[in-house]
């Protein structure tokens, strides 16, 4: 039996066989070039290639893992548009007169090592994604396809680390857990882990090689432990553990439909975040005494143009009658920083998360504002409506006070 130790990131126990998940390197040759333009041009082309595949791998991810894991690949295609990435690869292809492959992996990997150096540990897991977009744009310039995962059964999968695009492409009902020897707490991986509730360990610090493959293995998330080959007693011990852990859950199945009140008394109100109406389902089925967060932006993001105060009616009254009484706390939309509409036809910012956004851009463009607010003060005759303005108190003084049993909430 061998055994490694690495840092978890979900709890839980997994037991199966092993897949090695290999990313197979791409060759990238620097190659000499007489026309600089062209290569620039077959870089611009790639760009528009790779955000179009981010775009599919988004509605997959908006599916599967829901709108809060899904909004990576939004994040890949503003980096993908990003001008400084995008003036180094062509001063690269110009000073140097090389081919677009060399100019895209040098500038990935001399951004990869700037985020890995920074003392931020969300900055530091940024690494990882811009290595992911300059494989991805490599791959298109080679006309080369993606290895995705090949599982006959559910399995633990083991790698270095895992792109974003590569998890989200891996069938779900295959995998037993993520074991990592690189990554961070921050990383899609950790975060993805999470969502699934699956045992997920990174930094383990074991090698990996095509022996692993198909071997008998545990994972214990809690301790942060891979066991390889276990013996007798630890399969026995580890399988108990997963029987005890599987009770818990059936009895806290048992508290559904009861209150949530604290020994001392004290009523609390645990609701759920929802992206779109395709999450109610699992707010139902987890039993949420209301909507905490209704993030009203994925209608606007998941259209081409803006959507009309009775496309968000219909949306708005739908999830009010299904929760049934139950408080619905709606965000006017939240439009800017990591999430943009083309549509809306806004300026690039150094810095978007402080600048235009939210409530300032619906007090600047009232006609989008007022479609949303009367579109929710309709739907709030079906149920109980909130809504939540994203801004500072100072940016919300003028935002007014809801009507007809709708409360504006500050956030």
């Amino acid at each position: 039996m061998e055994q490694y130790q690495g840092k978890s990131v979900f709890g839980g126990v997994a037991i199966g066989r092993i897949h090695v998940f290999s990313k197979g390197q791409q060759q990238v040759k620097r190659i000499k070039v007489q026309d600089t333009e062209a290569e620039k041009k077959r870089y611009r082309e790639a760009v528009q290639t790779a955000i179009t595949e981010l775009q599919g791998l988004y509605d997959k991810a908006l599916k599967e893992v829901g709108e809060a894991n899904a909004a990576i690949f939004e994040m890949h295609q503003m980096m993908l548009e990003d001008e400084d990435f995008t003036e180094s690869v062509e001063n690269i292809i110009d000073s140097q007169s090389v081919n677009a492959e060399y100019a895209v992996a040098s500038t990935g990997d001399n951004f990869a090592q700037m985020f890995a150096s920074m003392d931020d540990e969300y900055m530091r897991g940024r690494a990882a994604d811009v290595k992911d977009i300059s494989e991805r744009l490599v791959s298109v310039l080679n006309g080369a396809s993606r290895q995705q995962m090949d599982a006959d059964e559910p399995v633990i999968v083991m790698a270095v680390d895992l792109a974003p695009s590569e998890t989200v492409q891996m069938d779900k009902d295959k995998v037993l857990s993520f074991v990592t020897t690189q990554g961070s707490v921050n990383s899609h991986t950790a975060i993805l882990a999470r969502t699934m509730s699956i045992p997920a360990l990174i930094g383990v610090d074991m090698p990996l090689d095509a022996e692993l493959e198909g071997k008998f293995a545990i994972v214990d998330g809690d301790n942060g432990t891979v066991y390889i080959d276990p013996s007798e007693d630890v399969l026995a011990q580890m399988q108990e553990k997963k029987e005890q852990a599987e009770e818990k859950k059936q009895l806290l199945q048992q508290l559904k439909g009861k209150e949530t009140i604290t020994k001392d008394g004290k009523k609390i109100k645990l609701y759920a975040n929802i992206g779109n109406s395709k999450d109610l389902a699992m707010v139902l089925q987890n039993d949420a005494e209301g909507i905490g967060l209704f993030r009203s932006e994925f209608l606007y993001l998941e259209k081409e143009d803006y959507p009309t105060e009775n496309e968000q009616f219909m949306v708005y009254k739908m999830v009010a009658e299904t929760m049934a009484g139950k408080q619905v706390i709606i965000r006017t939309l939240d439009i800017g920083a990591d999430k943009q509409c083309d549509y809306f036809n806004m300026d690039p910012e150094d810095n978007p998360a402080l600048g235009y956004r939210a409530i300032r851009i619906c007090l600047t463009r009232p006609e989008v504002f007022k479609t949303q607010l009367r579109a929710l003060y309709r739907a709030s005759a079906f149920g109980n409506i909130s809504i939540m303005c994203v801004g500072s108190k100072a940016d919300q003084k003028d935002c007014g006070r809801g009507q007809r049993g709708t409360s504006i909430t500050e956030h």
